[in-house]
């Protein structure tokens, strides 16, 4: 079996993030979304879905919530060992949701991402083939 070059990998990896049920959002390093996943389209409709694409996170943050941000990019820095945080519990919806780095191929951080891991067990039977 021969290793796959990045591009012919992109196709899979994109296909993971889409078929996520959580949301999920990236950004590079100076804030600006670049990708957001169906769900987190569908979930920050009401700010904007899709529009958002291009925008500053921090733009749909308070103050504190930037500052929080600004401070977990410089841990990122730090280390190439640093790369996720636990930063907010969710109670109504039961979910942890911590902030990711992303790396490039180097190690160097590009961005990040938010990560929503939810704590509800699975209500659907095993092998439910039914959508």
């Amino acid at each position: 079996m021969t290793k796959m070059t990045d591009a012919a990998l992109y196709p899979y990896l994109k296909s993971i993030i889409d078929t996520d049920r959580s949301a999920v959002v990236v950004c590079n390093l100076q804030h600006e979304i670049i990708y957001m996943n169906p769900v987190a389209v569908e979930r920050y409709k009401k700010w904007g879905g899709a529009e958002l694409l291009g925008r500053s996170l921090l733009d749909c943050h308070t103050p504190a919530s930037g500052e929080r941000i600004e401070q977990v990019l410089s841990w990122f820095r730090e280390s190439e060992t640093h790369n996720i945080i636990y930063t907010f519990h969710n109670e109504k919806e039961n979910k942890d949701v911590y902030m990711v780095a992303l790396r490039d191929t180097e190690n160097v951080l590009i961005g990040y991402y938010e990560k929503h891991e939810y704590r509800n067990r699975e209500t659907d039977s095993l092998y439910h083939f039914n959508p």
